[in-house]
Protein backbone atom coordinates (compact mmCIF):
# COMPACT_ATOMS: atom_id res chain seq x y z
CA UNK A 1 0.00 0.00 0.00
CA UNK A 2 1.52 3.64 -1.10
CA UNK A 3 3.17 5.09 1.86
CA UNK A 4 2.45 8.84 0.38
CA UNK A 5 -0.71 10.42 0.51
CA UNK A 6 -1.31 14.10 -0.34
CA UNK A 7 -5.12 15.73 -1.00
CA UNK A 8 -4.93 19.09 0.11
CA UNK A 9 -2.68 22.01 1.17
CA UNK A 10 -3.71 21.87 4.94
CA UNK A 11 -4.57 18.37 5.92
CA UNK A 12 -3.10 17.57 8.98
CA UNK A 13 0.58 17.06 8.31
CA UNK A 14 1.84 13.11 8.98
CA UNK A 15 5.36 12.73 7.00
CA UNK A 16 7.41 15.84 5.30
CA UNK A 17 10.99 15.61 3.50
CA UNK A 18 13.51 18.37 3.72
CA UNK A 19 16.65 19.33 3.08
CA UNK A 20 19.12 21.34 5.77
CA UNK A 21 21.61 23.50 3.93
CA UNK A 22 25.37 22.29 4.05
CA UNK A 23 28.61 23.18 1.85
CA UNK A 24 27.11 23.16 -1.10
CA UNK A 25 25.83 26.96 -0.28
CA UNK A 26 29.92 28.05 -0.06
CA UNK A 27 29.73 27.83 -4.22
CA UNK A 28 27.52 30.88 -4.41
CA UNK A 29 29.67 33.46 -4.67
CA UNK A 30 28.96 37.02 -5.82
CA UNK A 31 30.35 35.78 -9.31
CA UNK A 32 28.16 33.10 -9.02
CA UNK A 33 25.08 33.87 -7.51
CA UNK A 34 23.05 34.61 -10.44
CA UNK A 35 24.19 31.36 -12.04
CA UNK A 36 22.72 29.40 -8.88
CA UNK A 37 19.57 31.61 -8.77
CA UNK A 38 20.62 33.62 -6.01
CA UNK A 39 19.94 37.26 -5.34
CA UNK A 40 22.42 37.13 -1.95
CA UNK A 41 24.93 35.09 -0.37
CA UNK A 42 23.89 33.26 2.85
CA UNK A 43 25.83 32.30 5.85
CA UNK A 44 26.06 28.71 6.09
CA UNK A 45 25.95 28.67 9.72
CA UNK A 46 23.34 30.87 10.57
CA UNK A 47 21.13 29.58 7.36
CA UNK A 48 22.08 25.85 9.34
CA UNK A 49 20.56 26.90 12.33
CA UNK A 50 17.62 28.45 11.29
CA UNK A 51 16.09 25.66 9.33
CA UNK A 52 17.03 23.03 11.89
CA UNK A 53 14.93 25.36 14.15
CA UNK A 54 12.36 25.33 11.88
CA UNK A 55 13.01 21.00 11.03
CA UNK A 56 12.32 21.20 15.32
CA UNK A 57 9.00 22.68 14.71
CA UNK A 58 7.62 20.10 12.27
CA UNK A 59 8.89 17.47 14.41
CA UNK A 60 5.93 18.30 16.89
CA UNK A 61 3.60 17.27 13.78
CA UNK A 62 4.99 15.18 11.66
CA UNK A 63 7.68 12.61 10.98
CA UNK A 64 10.74 14.56 9.19
CA UNK A 65 12.58 12.68 6.84
CA UNK A 66 16.04 14.85 5.67
CA UNK A 67 17.07 14.22 2.01
CA UNK A 68 20.63 13.70 3.13
CA UNK A 69 20.38 10.88 5.93
CA UNK A 70 17.61 8.76 3.85
CA UNK A 71 19.58 9.19 0.42
CA UNK A 72 23.00 7.76 2.58
CA UNK A 73 20.33 4.82 3.91
CA UNK A 74 19.67 3.70 0.23
CA UNK A 75 23.02 4.88 -1.47
CA UNK A 76 24.87 1.26 -0.52
CA UNK A 77 22.29 -0.92 -2.72
CA UNK A 78 23.89 -1.77 -6.07
CA UNK A 79 20.75 -0.72 -7.86
CA UNK A 80 20.32 2.83 -6.14
CA UNK A 81 24.04 3.75 -6.60
CA UNK A 82 24.43 2.60 -11.03
CA UNK A 83 20.96 4.81 -11.32
CA UNK A 84 22.79 7.58 -10.00
CA UNK A 85 26.31 7.38 -11.12
CA UNK A 86 24.98 6.34 -14.52
CA UNK A 87 22.44 9.46 -14.93
CA UNK A 88 25.33 11.59 -13.80
CA UNK A 89 27.50 10.53 -15.94
CA UNK A 90 25.18 10.67 -19.08
CA UNK A 91 25.38 14.37 -18.44
CA UNK A 92 28.81 14.88 -17.87
CA UNK A 93 30.80 12.09 -19.07
CA UNK A 94 34.17 11.56 -17.62
CA UNK A 95 36.02 8.23 -16.14
CA UNK A 96 37.91 9.99 -13.87
CA UNK A 97 34.54 11.17 -12.37
CA UNK A 98 33.01 7.13 -12.91
CA UNK A 99 35.97 5.83 -11.14
CA UNK A 100 35.92 8.39 -8.31
CA UNK A 101 31.99 7.68 -7.74
CA UNK A 102 32.49 4.29 -7.64
CA UNK A 103 34.80 3.60 -4.85
CA UNK A 104 33.22 6.38 -2.44
CA UNK A 105 31.41 5.12 0.78
CA UNK A 106 27.35 5.76 0.81
CA UNK A 107 27.95 8.85 3.18
CA UNK A 108 30.99 10.65 0.66
CA UNK A 109 28.79 9.75 -2.22
CA UNK A 110 26.12 11.16 -1.45
CA UNK A 111 27.88 14.26 -0.23
CA UNK A 112 29.55 14.47 -3.67
CA UNK A 113 26.14 14.50 -5.55
CA UNK A 114 24.80 17.73 -3.30
CA UNK A 115 28.02 19.52 -2.64
CA UNK A 116 29.37 18.41 -6.19
CA UNK A 117 32.90 17.43 -7.59
CA UNK A 118 35.30 20.21 -8.39
CA UNK A 119 37.31 19.81 -11.69
CA UNK A 120 40.91 19.43 -11.97
CA UNK A 121 41.65 21.83 -13.83
CA UNK A 122 44.97 21.98 -16.45
CA UNK A 123 47.81 24.40 -16.57
CA UNK A 124 46.11 27.59 -17.48
CA UNK A 125 43.12 27.12 -15.31
CA UNK A 126 45.50 26.33 -12.66
CA UNK A 127 47.45 29.44 -13.66
CA UNK A 128 44.30 31.67 -13.51
CA UNK A 129 42.93 30.42 -10.55
CA UNK A 130 39.75 28.71 -12.16
CA UNK A 131 37.61 26.72 -10.27
CA UNK A 132 34.63 24.47 -11.59
CA UNK A 133 32.47 21.75 -11.04
CA UNK A 134 32.56 18.54 -12.71
CA UNK A 135 29.15 17.54 -11.24
CA UNK A 136 27.70 20.89 -9.95
CA UNK A 137 26.59 21.46 -6.44
CA UNK A 138 23.28 21.95 -5.31
CA UNK A 139 22.54 25.01 -3.02
CA UNK A 140 19.35 25.15 -4.27
CA UNK A 141 17.98 21.48 -3.06
CA UNK A 142 16.74 23.05 0.32
CA UNK A 143 14.03 23.96 -1.88
CA UNK A 144 12.99 20.37 -1.50
CA UNK A 145 9.10 21.87 -2.83
CA UNK A 146 9.77 22.62 -6.18
CA UNK A 147 11.64 18.88 -6.87
CA UNK A 148 9.18 16.67 -5.83
CA UNK A 149 4.96 16.37 -5.55
CA UNK A 150 2.91 14.21 -4.34
CA UNK A 151 -0.74 14.23 -5.72
CA UNK A 152 -2.82 11.37 -4.06
CA UNK A 153 -0.70 8.51 -3.98
CA UNK A 154 1.44 9.02 -7.04
CA UNK A 155 4.78 10.86 -7.07
CA UNK A 156 5.71 13.59 -9.76
CA UNK A 157 9.43 14.63 -10.42
CA UNK A 158 9.83 18.01 -10.90
CA UNK A 159 11.42 19.12 -14.58
CA UNK A 160 13.33 22.06 -13.62
CA UNK A 161 13.24 25.52 -15.35
CA UNK A 162 17.22 25.65 -14.94
CA UNK A 163 19.79 23.47 -15.58
CA UNK A 164 22.15 24.31 -12.64
CA UNK A 165 18.90 21.93 -10.66
CA UNK A 166 19.15 19.21 -12.86
CA UNK A 167 20.74 16.70 -10.72
CA UNK A 168 18.26 17.31 -7.73
CA UNK A 169 15.48 15.70 -10.16
CA UNK A 170 17.78 12.26 -9.58
CA UNK A 171 18.00 12.43 -5.95
CA UNK A 172 14.44 12.94 -5.67
CA UNK A 173 13.65 10.12 -8.23
CA UNK A 174 15.98 8.15 -6.00
CA UNK A 175 14.06 8.30 -3.26
CA UNK A 176 9.99 8.02 -4.67
CA UNK A 177 11.20 5.39 -6.62
CA UNK A 178 14.13 3.00 -4.75
CA UNK A 179 12.94 3.91 -0.69
CA UNK A 180 10.28 2.16 0.91
CA UNK A 181 9.50 5.19 3.34
CA UNK A 182 8.06 6.95 0.05
CA UNK A 183 5.97 3.78 -1.82
CA UNK A 184 4.03 5.62 -4.15
CA UNK A 185 1.31 4.38 -6.96
CA UNK A 186 3.57 5.04 -9.33
CA UNK A 187 5.47 8.42 -10.63
CA UNK A 188 3.16 9.59 -12.46
CA UNK A 189 5.86 12.47 -14.45
CA UNK A 190 9.38 11.89 -14.20
CA UNK A 191 11.18 15.49 -15.00
CA UNK A 192 14.25 13.62 -14.82
CA UNK A 193 13.35 11.79 -18.24
CA UNK A 194 12.02 14.77 -19.85
CA UNK A 195 14.01 16.41 -22.33
CA UNK A 196 12.16 18.66 -24.39
CA UNK A 197 12.97 22.02 -23.22
CA UNK A 198 9.29 23.71 -23.66
CA UNK A 199 8.25 21.00 -20.82
CA UNK A 200 9.16 22.34 -17.18
CA UNK A 201 7.39 21.77 -13.92
CA UNK A 202 8.27 22.82 -10.61
CA UNK A 203 6.15 21.99 -7.35
CA UNK A 204 6.01 25.99 -6.36
CA UNK A 205 3.57 25.84 -8.60
CA UNK A 206 1.42 22.91 -8.22
CA UNK A 207 -1.24 23.34 -5.15
CA UNK A 208 -3.73 20.09 -4.36
CA UNK A 209 -6.71 21.92 -2.94
CA UNK A 210 -8.74 18.67 -2.54
CA UNK A 211 -9.15 15.42 -3.96
CA UNK A 212 -10.58 16.83 -6.70
CA UNK A 213 -8.99 19.76 -7.14
CA UNK A 214 -5.54 21.60 -7.84
CA UNK A 215 -4.37 25.28 -8.60
CA UNK A 216 -1.92 25.41 -10.46
CA UNK A 217 0.49 28.76 -11.60
CA UNK A 218 2.17 29.41 -15.05
CA UNK A 219 5.14 30.98 -14.23
CA UNK A 220 8.27 31.14 -15.35
CA UNK A 221 9.60 28.07 -13.87
CA UNK A 222 6.51 25.96 -15.18
CA UNK A 223 5.79 25.91 -18.91
CA UNK A 224 2.06 25.13 -20.69
CA UNK A 225 3.40 22.18 -22.19
CA UNK A 226 3.80 20.63 -18.90
CA UNK A 227 0.41 21.92 -16.97
CA UNK A 228 -1.28 20.73 -19.96
CA UNK A 229 0.06 17.27 -19.89
CA UNK A 230 -0.17 17.66 -15.75
CA UNK A 231 -4.21 17.48 -15.85
CA UNK A 232 -4.12 15.02 -18.48
CA UNK A 233 -2.05 13.02 -16.05
CA UNK A 234 -4.44 14.00 -12.84
CA UNK A 235 -7.35 13.66 -14.85
CA UNK A 236 -6.30 10.28 -15.50
CA UNK A 237 -5.20 8.58 -12.56
CA UNK A 238 -5.73 10.93 -9.22
CA UNK A 239 -9.38 11.62 -9.53
CA UNK A 240 -8.45 15.73 -10.02
CA UNK A 241 -11.76 17.07 -12.04
CA UNK A 242 -10.77 20.73 -12.01
CA UNK A 243 -7.97 22.60 -12.50
CA UNK A 244 -7.76 26.67 -11.96
CA UNK A 245 -4.83 27.94 -13.21
CA UNK A 246 -2.99 31.50 -12.28
CA UNK A 247 -1.22 33.33 -14.77
CA UNK A 248 1.67 34.67 -13.25
CA UNK A 249 3.94 37.64 -14.18
CA UNK A 250 7.49 37.82 -15.84
CA UNK A 251 8.87 38.98 -12.91
CA UNK A 252 11.44 38.01 -10.45
CA UNK A 253 9.01 38.55 -7.17
CA UNK A 254 6.46 35.78 -8.62
CA UNK A 255 8.93 32.99 -9.85
CA UNK A 256 6.52 30.36 -8.42
CA UNK A 257 2.63 30.59 -7.44
CA UNK A 258 3.79 30.16 -3.48
CA UNK A 259 5.61 33.47 -3.57
CA UNK A 260 1.90 35.18 -3.72
CA UNK A 261 -0.52 32.84 -2.59
CA UNK A 262 -0.73 29.71 0.28
CA UNK A 263 -3.94 28.10 1.61
CA UNK A 264 -3.72 28.51 4.95
CA UNK A 265 -7.14 27.30 6.59
CA UNK A 266 -10.94 25.67 5.11
CA UNK A 267 -12.00 29.37 4.14
CA UNK A 268 -8.55 31.53 3.57
CA UNK A 269 -5.74 32.08 1.57
CA UNK A 270 -2.32 34.16 2.03
CA UNK A 271 -1.94 36.49 -0.73
CA UNK A 272 -0.38 39.06 -2.59
CA UNK A 273 -2.57 42.13 -3.15
CA UNK A 274 -1.72 43.45 -6.08
CA UNK A 275 -1.94 39.71 -8.03
CA UNK A 276 -5.39 38.99 -6.83
CA UNK A 277 -7.83 42.43 -5.90
CA UNK A 278 -7.98 45.60 -7.99
CA UNK A 279 -6.88 46.59 -11.78
CA UNK A 280 -3.27 44.76 -11.35
CA UNK A 281 -5.01 41.46 -10.74
CA UNK A 282 -3.77 38.20 -12.65
CA UNK A 283 -5.64 36.00 -15.51
CA UNK A 284 -7.38 33.08 -14.31
CA UNK A 285 -8.30 29.56 -16.17
CA UNK A 286 -10.35 27.06 -15.41
CA UNK A 287 -9.84 23.45 -17.07
CA UNK A 288 -12.25 20.99 -16.60
CA UNK A 289 -12.06 17.12 -17.04
CA UNK A 290 -13.41 15.73 -20.28
CA UNK A 291 -13.59 19.69 -21.77
CA UNK A 292 -11.82 20.16 -24.67
CA UNK A 293 -10.90 23.99 -23.66
CA UNK A 294 -10.15 26.26 -20.72
CA UNK A 295 -12.44 28.97 -19.74
CA UNK A 296 -11.02 32.81 -18.69
CA UNK A 297 -12.77 33.42 -15.25
CA UNK A 298 -13.05 37.34 -13.96
CA UNK A 299 -11.08 36.44 -11.31
CA UNK A 300 -9.43 33.74 -8.41
CA UNK A 301 -11.99 34.34 -6.00
CA UNK A 302 -14.71 33.76 -8.51
CA UNK A 303 -12.70 30.71 -9.66
CA UNK A 304 -12.84 29.33 -6.28
CA UNK A 305 -16.47 30.06 -6.09
CA UNK A 306 -17.08 28.29 -9.23
CA UNK A 307 -16.46 24.86 -7.88
CA UNK A 308 -17.25 25.01 -4.14
CA UNK A 309 -14.43 26.25 -2.63
CA UNK A 310 -14.41 29.89 -1.44
CA UNK A 311 -11.47 31.21 -0.11
CA UNK A 312 -11.32 34.94 1.59
CA UNK A 313 -7.85 36.38 1.46
CA UNK A 314 -5.37 38.06 4.07
CA UNK A 315 -3.41 40.58 2.78
CA UNK A 316 0.20 39.90 2.44
CA UNK A 317 1.24 43.46 3.72
CA UNK A 318 -1.87 44.43 5.02
CA UNK A 319 -3.31 47.68 2.88
CA UNK A 320 0.21 49.41 2.29
CA UNK A 321 1.66 48.99 -1.41
CA UNK A 322 5.20 49.79 -0.29
CA UNK A 323 4.78 47.20 2.72
CA UNK A 324 3.03 44.72 0.44
CA UNK A 325 5.85 44.71 -1.98
CA UNK A 326 8.47 44.45 0.67
CA UNK A 327 6.70 41.59 2.39
CA UNK A 328 5.73 39.75 -0.35
CA UNK A 329 9.53 39.84 -1.58
CA UNK A 330 10.55 38.32 2.19
CA UNK A 331 8.25 35.29 1.33
CA UNK A 332 4.94 36.88 3.90
CA UNK A 333 2.83 34.56 1.27
CA UNK A 334 5.08 31.75 1.73
CA UNK A 335 3.02 29.81 4.73
CA UNK A 336 3.19 25.71 5.44
CA UNK A 337 0.18 24.41 7.03
CA UNK A 338 0.84 21.94 9.44
CA UNK A 339 -2.90 21.01 9.87
CA UNK A 340 -5.78 23.21 8.83
CA UNK A 341 -5.37 26.94 10.37
CA UNK A 342 -1.69 26.34 11.87
CA UNK A 343 0.82 27.81 9.89
CA UNK A 344 4.75 28.57 9.79
CA UNK A 345 5.70 32.11 8.45
CA UNK A 346 8.76 33.83 8.86
CA UNK A 347 8.87 35.96 12.18
CA UNK A 348 9.84 39.04 10.10
CA UNK A 349 7.02 40.05 8.00
CA UNK A 350 5.28 42.54 10.98
CA UNK A 351 2.34 43.55 8.49
CA UNK A 352 1.16 40.43 7.27
CA UNK A 353 1.32 38.58 11.14
CA UNK A 354 -0.92 41.64 11.77
CA UNK A 355 -3.47 40.73 9.33
CA UNK A 356 -2.98 37.04 10.10
CA UNK A 357 -3.85 38.15 13.74
CA UNK A 358 -7.08 39.87 12.92
CA UNK A 359 -8.14 37.07 11.23
CA UNK A 360 -8.15 35.18 13.63
CA UNK A 361 -5.05 33.55 14.02
CA UNK A 362 -2.66 33.63 17.55
CA UNK A 363 0.52 34.61 16.45
CA UNK A 364 3.38 32.39 18.24
CA UNK A 365 6.69 32.04 18.42
CA UNK A 366 7.76 27.92 18.42
CA UNK A 367 8.35 27.21 22.45
CA UNK A 368 4.63 28.42 23.13
CA UNK A 369 1.92 25.88 23.44
CA UNK A 370 -0.44 25.17 20.79
CA UNK A 371 -4.27 24.79 21.98
CA UNK A 372 -6.63 22.10 20.90
CA UNK A 373 -8.56 23.64 17.64
CA UNK A 374 -6.85 27.29 17.30
CA UNK A 375 -5.72 28.97 14.95
CA UNK A 376 -2.13 30.24 15.05
CA UNK A 377 1.19 31.20 13.17
CA UNK A 378 4.40 29.62 14.78
CA UNK A 379 6.64 32.24 13.94
CA UNK A 380 10.30 30.62 12.86
CA UNK A 381 13.45 33.22 12.07
CA UNK A 382 14.55 33.33 8.98
CA UNK A 383 16.64 36.13 8.37
CA UNK A 384 19.22 34.06 6.55
CA UNK A 385 17.19 31.56 5.00
CA UNK A 386 14.92 34.14 3.60
CA UNK A 387 17.73 35.15 1.06
CA UNK A 388 17.71 32.28 -1.21
CA UNK A 389 14.19 33.18 -1.94
CA UNK A 390 11.31 31.19 -0.54
CA UNK A 391 9.89 30.41 3.09
CA UNK A 392 8.57 27.19 4.45
CA UNK A 393 6.14 26.12 1.91
CA UNK A 394 9.77 26.04 -0.44
CA UNK A 395 11.34 24.31 1.79
CA UNK A 396 9.07 21.38 2.83
CA UNK A 397 7.58 18.49 0.91
CA UNK A 398 4.91 16.74 2.20
CA UNK A 399 4.64 13.32 1.57
CA UNK A 400 1.67 12.22 3.58
CA UNK A 401 -1.28 14.39 5.07
CA UNK A 402 -4.54 13.04 6.26
CA UNK A 403 -7.58 13.57 4.36
CA UNK A 404 -9.32 16.77 5.37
Amino acid sequence: MPRVHVTSEIGSLRSVLVHTPGKELVAVTPGTREDYLYDDIIDLEIAQREHRRLVAVLERFAEVHEVRDTLVEIAGRPEVREFLTTRALEIIPSDALAKQMTALSSENFVALMVEGALEDGGPIARALNEVAYALPPLPNLFFTRDVGIVIGEHAIIGSMRHGVRWTEELLIKALFRYDQKFENAGILYDGSDEKRINYTLEGGDVHPIRPDLLVLGFSERSSPAALDLLCDLVFTNCGVTDVIIVVLPAERTAIHLDMIFTQVDRDLCLVYPPHFVGPERLAVLHRRKRSKGVKEVPNFFAAMQAVDQPLEPIFCGGNQRTVQEREQWASACNSFAVRPGVILSYDRNDATLAELTSAGFRVMTADETLKDGERAVIMIEGGELVRGGGGPRCMTLPVRRDDL
